[in-house]
């Protein structure tokens, strides 16, 4: 079923910046890129990347409409006279603008995410679509969730009470890029910079900080959201019991260097684990699925004019299959007072996208910490490692005249230990640029048979695959299905190779869980794109 997308941008700052987003027709969402970072020498190449609105358009088919005015031709549309197909941009910074208006208004975030409810549900009216899709970039995301979280519960009271799922009704997904899910945190400054800012609400900044946070993410009939928040209240977070949060999907910046904002010093003061604006931990609501990128927060290299945006966001929006990887059994070697620390980088490869999918890595200041399981029978606790999205219905490359039959994704994993002595890592015994362990699994998965089918897999190791990885193909049966009881659902497990699991554990493997989705929520895919397979 084909769902309207609505777009909310992010941050503009103050007037002159305000100005300048509202002379963009579409608040910068059709906006593309001509660079991309490639290599370990992080140099820069060209790669013509037009635009997600360009691209959703083109590749999945999607209708824009402007008529001089989005929300005026709207208007002026019959109830379901409106094709769903469509995108549409929410301009909440008109009304701030000096170029509009003689006196222009002051922006407020709750107007502007009550504003945004009022569209879902124009839009939903016009097109007869049953919910919405919503994509944010930065503060359009907090603009999406005071929606989510306080407009729509205090408009759909039970018993007085706000209904925190309300939002589920009207909002089938939310995406963000690079959203500060926990708020804007500086790396300098021991959290004066954060008073400061918050004080003099520069520029409107002030809406990053705790306690504006909680003022427009907290329904205002709750008892509880008078004065400040509690000690427990984390911004990061979405109610229990609210919005689904596997409906939600953060996309997260990794590169600050290339964030030139205020001429490189907002990424200094932000730190290294960021995208320059955002530090990663900031930038995902727990639970919810994420991928991380080697993007900035904007600019040339930014998140959202990126092909790694777009393949992210197209693929959670319409992809029927759901990948979870998890890591199980692992037997760290050693014991826990060595000093030793475990790190895991992870890359996640699609057969034919120029791009990663995912990547957590050292270099990036984002790999997976492996704790030591405090009690010996915790060891086969499952270590989620990523989760992707599979389109079943996009054209798949040719074999022998043939359509192959599988999905492929590539799974790259690298084990890396350090020792850390009084809180500093000690690197005299450290070799730079090795790893304990290194291999990529060969993903194939076979979509399933039917529609009440489920789905089942073929993986191996690149380090038993004889000859190049686009010449294998999987042979025999697939993994041994260990839910066959649930229908649309097939997990498989792989051994890490022999040559490891004497280090790190005879059972220390991979399980792979292949969820089909709702088809009736997932429009079929446009055009003859051969990302994901």
């Amino acid at each position: 079923m084909d769902l309207p997308i609505i777009y909310v941008r992010g941050f503009a700052g103050g007037g002159s910046g305000i100005d300048k987003a509202v002379d963009d027709p579409f608040y910068g969402f059709n906006e593309g890129s001509v660079h991309v970072r490639v290599g370990k020498d992080s140099r820069p190449h060209f790669y013509q990347f037009e635009s997600p609105l360009l691209r959703l358009i083109t590749e999945q088919g999607y209708r824009l409409l402007v008529h001089g005015s989005q929300e005026r031709y709207l208007e002026q549309q019959p109830d379901g006279g409106v094709a769903p197909n469509t995108i549409w941009v929410h301009r909440f910074y008109d009304q701030a603008a000096s170029t509009l208006a003689h006196e222009p208004e002051k922006y407020v975030l709750e107007e502007a995410a009550a504003d945004l409810f009022r569209l879902v549900m124009g839009v939903k009216r016009k097109t007869g679509a049953p919910r919405v899709h919503l994509v944010a970039h930065s503060m359009g995301g907090l603009i999406c969730r005071a929606m989510i979280q306080r407009v729509v519960p205090e408009q759909s009271c039970v018993a007085g009470r706000p209904r925190p799922d309300a939002a589920a009704d009207h909002v089938q997904s939310l995406f963000t890029y690079g959203t500060p899910h926990g708020g804007i945190e500086f790396a300098l400054g021991f959290g004066l910079l954060e008073k400061v800012r918050d004080a003099l609400d520069i520029n409107g900044a002030e809406i990053f900080g705790r306690q504006r946070m909680y003022d427009y993410l907290t329904p205002r009939t709750d008892p509880t959201a008078d004065g400040s928040p509690p000690e427990d209240w984390r911004e990061v977070e979405m109610p229990a019991g609210g919005f689904p949060l596997d409906r939600v999907f953060c996309l997260v910046g990794t590169n600050p260097e290339d964030y030139a904002v205020a001429m490189g010093l907002s990424s200094k003061a932000v730190g290294a684990r960021s995208d320059g604006l955002v530090q990663i931990d900031n930038a995902y609501v727990p639970g919810a699925h994420r991928a991380f990128v080697h993007r900035s927060h904007s600019g040339r290299y930014g998140l959202v004019n990126s092909e790694e945006g777009f393949q992210n966001l197209r693929r959670f929006l319409f992809g029927d299959l759901q990948i979870r990887v998890d890591l199980c059994g692992l037997r760290l070697p050693g014991t826990a007072d060595d000093g030793t620390v475990w790190q895991l980088e992870t890359a996640l490869a699609i057969r034919g996208l120029p791009v990663l999918m995912h990547e957590q890595t050292a270099a990036h200041h984002c790999p997976i910490q492996i704790e030591r399981p405090r009690v010996e029978d915790t060891s086969d606790t499952p270590m989620p490692l990523l989760t992707t999205f599979l389109s079943t219905r996009e054209p798949r490359p040719l074999d022998g005249g043939r359509q192959c039959s599988t999905l492929r994704h590539a799974l790259t994993l690298r084990l890396v230990s350090l020792r850390e002595d009084a809180g500093f890592f000690d690197f005299g015994d450290h070799l730079e640029q090795t790893s304990d362990f290194e291999d990529t699994l060969v993903v194939d998965i076979a979509p399933p048979a039917g529609e009440t089918g489920s789905p089942c897999g073929w993986a191996v190791w690149n380090s038993s695959i004889p000859g190049a990885i686009r010449d294998w193909q999987p042979t025999g049966d697939p993994l041994t299905d260990e839910r066959p009881q649930e229908p649309g659902v097939w997990q498989g497990s792989v051994l890490l190779p022999e040559v490891c699991r004497a280090r790190f554990g005879d059972r220390a493997r991979l399980v792979l869980t292949v969820s089909a989705r709702d088809r009736a929520e997932v429009p079929a895919a446009r055009t003859g794109d051969l990302a994901m397979v």
